[in-house]
């Protein structure tokens, strides 16, 4: 089976370099074969060692409610697909998301599950499916796309309540918060905007043994995150 790893870039939220620094992530931490594909509406400053697929604009959709897509049966891409969002550090070997629990869908308990106790919903920032697996997470959204955006918070809610059976959750020390586990929820700068806050101090983060990913989930993102880990890694 073929294995893909794949990543969404919608407007201007996220820069190409996001792209590329993925691409370079993975590369470095990835030793199976796989092909790297974005699917986006613009190619612009994208390396040309990038797959692009086109993103289907649809009305009253944007960024991450895309995800959804990646569940159509008639995906251009057939086989296994390890989705990774963009604002990520990818710092160890990664083999083992391809190989773990194989065949099943797998992603993230949300993190959510460091302050509460059988927190059992979603964070879709690193997930695995086959291709047509769970297949109604994206037939029926495609029926009411405005709609369900504006009735969930997000597409991992979304996922959630469509995917009840069939799946299992990564290892929780693989896949670790940037910010709420391994900064261990550091007070942020409050008097920035969303989108440009850091934290009040840099500081190193702590690091399990098994963690591979670290997931930068709200703010800050890793560009504008000082800590010198993140400087050394995101690259």
């Amino acid at each position: 089976m073929k294995r893909y790893v794949v990543c969404l870039k919608y407007g201007d939220k996220y820069s190409a370099d996001y792209v590329n620094k993925l691409h370079q992530m993975v590369d470095r931490n990835l030793t199976v074969n796989y092909e790297f594909v974005c699917f986006t509406e613009c190619t612009k400053g994208l390396n040309k060692n990038i797959r692009v697929e086109p993103l289907p604009l649809i009305t009253g959709v944007q960024g991450w409610w895309y995800k959804p897509m990646l569940f159509n049966p008639d995906l251009p891409l057939k086989g296994c697909l390890l989705f990774i969002d963009l604002d990520v550090v990818i710092f160890r070997n990664i083999d083992r998301l391809f190989t773990y629990e194989p065949n099943k869908f797998c992603i993230i308990r949300d993190f959510n599950r460091k302050q509460i106790k059988g927190y059992k919903k979603f964070n879709s920032s690193i997930f695995r499916l086959t291709t047509g697996q769970h297949s109604p997470v994206y037939t029926s959204f495609a029926k009411d796309p405005a709609g369900i955006s504006k009735r969930y918070l997000g597409d991992q809610d979304w996922i959630y309540s469509c995917v009840t059976s069939g799946f299992e959750y990564w290892p929780e020390e693989w896949i670790q918060s940037y910010k709420w586990e391994m900064r261990n929820r550091a007070p942020l700068d409050r008097s920035r905007p969303r989108g440009e806050r850091d934290f009040l101090e840099q500081g190193e983060p702590e690091i399990l043994d098994g963690t591979s990913i670290a997931v930068f989930h709200g703010d800050p993102n890793p560009h504008v995150c000082k800590d010198p880990w993140v400087k050394k890694n995101w690259c």
